[in-house]
């Protein structure tokens, strides 16, 4: 499956498809079963041009079970998911458990400092619209090697400013409104699988920027952010390239400077 879109902007990496299924692409790269590692890496991974799978016992980490739609992962997070993202639980890791968990993970202590209170952070996981998928699978894998027989949840574009900017003006380019993008705070994952999910069950969905979480970051380039679409609103875009600002040369000079020298 081609993207127009992807080449009316000069995309750099592949624009990546996620989908559900119950068959296991051959060769694909996966987490070690109950290993650690970030689903945010493998999204790098495949914008690369790699194919990426992900089940119930190799999600990552447990924020990546949730953000890929496999349940309340959060439910077993030690010393308390909301403690945390906010201010810490020292209390726990002076227990016998907490201090082996630590070891592995000394932001448990004093917290991540993303959001203010554990009270706070509570409110916003209980606000996360989380699923547990009925397919066995998670694959992320470049558009192009989408088959006909296959239908992806959400495509993500990996973007500098300038495409970013692109895709914000087309996302509302057909649109009676002028909000149909958004940003939420939340993980990596959570802004490019488990909120486009459920934007994806609204009649008129919205586009989702991400990769504004902190933690993440290092993982990508420095001026790279994500743009996440439901597929049907892809579809919806990516009929709307011809003839939109697209072919014109206000972009079109906005696109050279972008060019290598």
């Amino acid at each position: 499956m081609q993207s127009k879109i992807a080449k009316a902007i000069e995309l750099k990496y592949y624009p990546i498809a996620v989908l559900h299924t119950n068959e296991k692409p051959e060769g694909a790269l996966q987490f070690k079963e109950k290993g650690w590692g970030c689903v945010a890496a493998m999204l790098n991974g495949a914008a690369k041009g790699k194919t990426v799978v992900f089940d119930r016992k190799t999600f990552g980490c447990l924020g990546g079970g949730v953000g890929l739609g496999f349940g309340n992962q959060y439910e077993h997070f030690p010393g308390g998911i909301e403690s945390f993202l906010s201010t810490g639980n020292k209390e726990f890791c002076n227990t016998e458990m907490g201090k082996n968990i630590v070891r592995n993970i000394p932001a448990l202590e004093h917290g991540e400092g993303y959001i203010k209170s554990p009270e706070l952070a509570r409110k916003f996981i209980d606000s996360l619209p989380m699923r547990d998928i009925p397919e066995k699978y998670v694959v992320f894998k470049p558009l192009d090697q989408v088959t006909e027989e296959e239908e992806p949840k959400n495509i993500i574009f990996l973007v500098n400013p300038d495409q970013l900017s692109a895709l914000v003006v087309l996302a509302n380019y057909a649109r009676e409104t002028n909000d149909n993008v958004t940003v939420q705070f939340g993980a990596g994952c959570h802004q490019t699988c488990l909120i486009p999910y459920h934007e994806g069950e609204s009649d008129n969905p919205r586009a989702v920027i991400g990769l504004t979480d902190i933690s993440v970051r290092k993982q990508f380039e420095k001026d790279i952010l994500s743009f996440t679409v439901p597929y049907k609103m892809f579809l919806e875009m990516e009929s709307n390239v011809e003839g939109s600002f697209l072919d014109r040369d206000v972009w079109q000079k906005v696109l050279q400077r972008n060019r290598p020298k």
